[in-house]
């Protein structure tokens, strides 16, 4: 079949062996692994994982991994890459510019190690809490030059073989250019594959050998694209954590199996600026970390655990004019996209009626702010700045997901300020992102290495003897 430019993966592969000092005798003496779990926390950089241990009493499952090292994230045309191109190079090893998803910069197909492992006979599971057609989980199984290609994109997830899909719906599930196609929930049902809408259901059709597992609300409606899973901390119900459950037991029945999840709105509230959200979404993604830890406990002579991100976003930064004092964003009950809704639901309901009073009781009620945390002079002034502004004007702050109300945008911003949280921008960094690992052959994840590294060594693990 396909596979020409694995080569380059298998190239690396060989050298990353000479890069860790080890012969080739002595690797081939090493373990071969059988179950590979790799997490990718999109947009996940060392300050957020501090943030999020610091919000969890001092410590993160991801804490575990017993072997750390950092990756450079920069694409083939840019020091700061996106998350196609980012992912593109921890799923196959390659660089590719910045939109491009399973390509070369001149248009070439590469593949994924998770393809080339479905040759050789393993289950394949492929999940994340945003739409499984977003760039971070299509560099797995998906080419296309341009990353919102969403259509083409889902069409190669139907042909791509793989075992177990979950999380978000399809983002464009009907073919904007074409009408008459076929809607993607149909041509993955012809393709084979089982499509479960709950936790439940999924784990009565665990025997099945394909399945798709999106929400219930994204299969209502098969003809509108969906969006990813809700911020964990508007969450009543459903996670990353349920999906990666159902995937390991899926996943489990087969001899050797991979599996890539993703804690993917962890950049959407980067790009966000939203401390509290940010949090809650490391916490999450590290909840279905434990899960793995859990099988690697039950298989660790068997088993690699790799946790990484493909870039930085936010550029977040903790502790201003020495102060640290993350305990103030427990005070936030939702993120800024549901205040946003809230603080509009309020608007139209009251019109040009709307009081300050009664912003400064929504405010209080979801984020503290002149309740549990008292504000200075100037910051209120600011808040009142912006609410004369959305009254006449209803701003917003665009980014690159949501569109967030300016009043709270400058909520948020002052709640961050006295929480010790800064951000540099609402776009990706350059910044090293670190690498986690655990198992068989997690000694090769430590130092330096390119993201482009990643993939062989993962691959390097499950061919060794």
């Amino acid at each position: 079949m396909k596979k020409v430019v694995f080569l380059l993966c298998v190239a690396l592969m060989l050298a990353s062996c000479s890069n860790n000092q080890c012969t080739k005798k002595e690797c081939d003496k090493s373990p071969k692994v059988k179950n590979v779990i790799f997490m990718i926390g999109d947009g996940m950089g060392l300050n957020q994982i501090y943030a999020g241990m610091t919000a969890n009493g001092g410590t993160l499952n991801i804490e575990r991994c017993t072997h750390i090292g950092l990756a450079k994230t920069y694409s083939a045309n840019s020091y700061i890459t996106d998350s196609a191109a980012g992912g593109t190079a921890l799923a196959t090893s390659n660089k590719t510019n910045n939109g491009m998803i399973g390509m070369t910069p001149d248009g070439k197909p590469v593949y994924s190690v998770a393809s080339k492992l479905k040759e050789e006979g393993w289950g394949i599971g492929i999940m994340s809490s945003v739409p499984v057609d977003h760039a971070t989980p299509a560099s797995h199984y998906a080419h296309a030059e341009k990353r919102y290609e969403y259509y083409k994109i889902g069409t190669h997830l139907t042909q791509s073989g793989f075992n177990f899909f979950g999380g978000g719906g399809f983002q464009s599930p009907m073919n904007k250019e074409n009408a008459s196609d076929i809607n993607l929930y149909e041509l993955t049902q012809q393709a084979g594959y089982s499509i479960v809408g709950s936790y439940d259901e999924a784990k009565q059709n665990i025997h099945v050998d394909k399945m798709l597992f999106v929400p219930a609300s994204d299969l209502a409606n098969p003809n509108k694209g969906a969006g990813a899973l809700p911020y964990a901390i508007d969450r009543k119900e459903g996670d990353l954590s349920q999906i990666v459950d159902i995937a390991i037991q899926h996943l489990s029945k087969y001899d050797h199996f991979f599996m890539m999840a993703e804690g993917g709105k962890i950049d959407y509230s980067g790009h966000g600026n939203d401390g509290a959200t940010n949090i809650h979404e490391v916490m999450d993604f590290d909840n279905a970390i434990q899960l793995a830890y859990r099988f690697y406990e039950q298989h660790p002579d068997e088993t690699l655990i790799v946790v990484t991100a493909d870039h930085e976003t936010g550029g977040m930064n903790l502790g201003k004019e020495d102060s640290f004092e993350l305990q103030m964003l427990q005070y936030q009950k939702c993120s800024s996209d549901q205040l946003s809704n809230r603080l509009s639901s309020l608007h139209k309901a009251k019109g040009s009626k709307l009081t300050w009073e009664q912003v400064k009781e929504l405010l209080a009620e979801n984020t503290g702010l002149y309740d549990e945390i008292e504000l200075k002079e100037e910051e209120d002034e600011a808040l009142q700045k912006a609410y004369k502004q959305m009254m006449r004007k209803q701003e917003t702050v665009k980014t690159l997901y949501e569109d967030i109300n300016v009043l709270v945008a400058t909520a948020l911003s002052i709640l961050n300020h006295k929480a010790g949280m800064g951000w540099v921008g609402e776009n990706h960094t350059a910044a090293a992102v670190p690498v986690f690992a655990i198992g068989v052959g997690a000694e090769k994840f430590t130092g330096w290495h390119d993201n482009s590294e990643i993939a062989p060594l993962i691959y390097q693990a499950t061919q060794s003897k």
